[in-house]
């Protein structure tokens, strides 16, 4: 892999009154790895990148594309709503094309912290209640149902808190149970045909955005510090890597 010198831009100053943009993802890395985190958001030192998702993305795309149809008619989806008793319809707000992008989001300034939380949501409903229920979408391709019961699947569920936080500090009320739509690539079939066939599985959970505020302060007082936190090379395979490269040099 060839040397990446250290980000120069985007990186946290103490002494600083700008508001910070944290995204949600940081956020996420920091419960992850605070060694990581600080490497990251005040050197610039950025774990390496992962491989880019396209077939992800593209069914995203294509979920958003047939989600709005229905947002402009201003009625549920029959398969992925009604058919799953959801009495709720797409979202409509002006704001929503920021809300879904990356450089965006959906955002909230933490005063105590100043620190500007943001998070891209993939899609928000509104109930017949009038409240918000937060959306994501989830692809994949594998031989048995998908669930929520993994271990490493917390990240998904911290994902929606955080975008539930965030809409409810922009005012809004957010429904404490949002759904995951889980595309489910079937490789059963007997020929490719130039179709992927998915399974699509409705899956409700039920949020609780307690941790986010201590998970803020604490994300900021790592930020504050002078020198990185201690590396994790049993807990985290980034630093064990890091430990493993230091100790063969």
């Amino acid at each position: 892999m060839p040397y990446r010198p250290p980000r120069q831009r985007n990186l946290y100053d103490p002494e600083s009154e700008k508001p910070f943009k944290l995204s949600r993802t940081r956020l996420d890395r920091f419960i992850e790895c605070p060694h990581c985190f600080y490497l990251d958001r005040r050197l610039g030192v950025d774990r390496p990148p992962g491989f880019p998702f396209n077939l992800n993305s593209a069914v995203d795309t294509l979920l958003k594309t047939e989600f709005d149809v229905y947002r402009k008619q201003r009625k549920p989806h029959p398969h992925y709503m009604r058919a799953h008793g959801i009495d709720a319809v797409p979202f409509q707000h002006p704001e929503l094309g920021d809300w879904r992008n990356n450089f965006k989001g959906v955002q909230h300034l933490h005063e105590p912290t100043n620190l500007l939380i943001h998070g891209a949501v993939d899609d928000v409903w509104q109930a017949a209640n009038g409240e918000l229920i937060v959306v994501d979408y989830k692809a994949t391709s594998k031989n048995s149902a998908v669930s929520l019961d993994a271990e490493w699947q917390r990240g998904y569920k911290r994902q929606l808190e955080i975008y539930q936080w965030l809409l409810r500090r922009n005012g809004f009320t957010v429904s404490d149970t949002g759904y995951f739509i889980y595309c489910n690539g079937d490789r059963r079939r007997k020929e490719f045909a130039e179709q992927l066939q998915f399974e699509v599985s409705v899956l409700p959970y039920t949020g609780s955005d307690a941790w986010i505020e201590g998970t803020i302060l604490a994300a900021h007082h790592c930020l504050q510090l002078e020198s990185a936190p201690p590396s994790r090379p049993n807990g985290c395979e980034y630093c064990a890597y890091r430990s493993a490269w230091l100790a063969a040099g």
